[in-house]
């Protein structure tokens, strides 16, 4: 959700937060450039690991639908100021440090997955309770 977001948003105003968000060009490792997929599966990974542990914990503390809510934006809070090393270490052409409406972009996408995490979770939760009454 957060990277179709980003991806569109750069698409309607320009603004190079897409390529922040998969920009791994600063690794050494990584220092070529790597094809869209791949640097989207690398996103897609830490994405997938930030629910992994949203579901461990709202299943280990038995966390109620409202503080789902909290629990997801108190994971997602971190990955905001992530926009700050990300844009100085980045080789790419990306937002500038203090660019203001880049910064704002990248919040409210980051807001959109956190809040994307409890619906999802209550989804999937109810088809695997109904697949084990079957």
């Amino acid at each position: 959700m957060l990277g179709l977001f980003l991806k569109w948003i750069q698409g309607l105003t320009g603004i190079k937060v897409y390529v922040l968000l998969l920009n791994v060009d600063f690794i050494p490792v990584f220092a070529s450039t790597l094809p869209e997929w791949l640097e989207f599966s690398f996103h897609l990974l830490v994405s997938c690991g930030i629910g992994l542990v949203f579901v461990f914990l709202m299943e280990k503390l038995n966390v109620s639908e409202r503080g789902a809510w909290i629990l997801s934006l108190l994971l997602t809070f971190p990955t905001v100021f992530l926009y700050f090393p990300l844009s100085y270490l980045a080789v790419q052409d990306v937002p500038g440090l203090f660019d203001g409406m880049a910064i704002t972009l990248w919040t409210i996408g980051h807001l959109l997955y956190g809040l994307s995490l409890p619906p999802l979770y209550q989804f999937f939760r109810r088809r695997i309770t109904n697949r084990k009454k079957l």
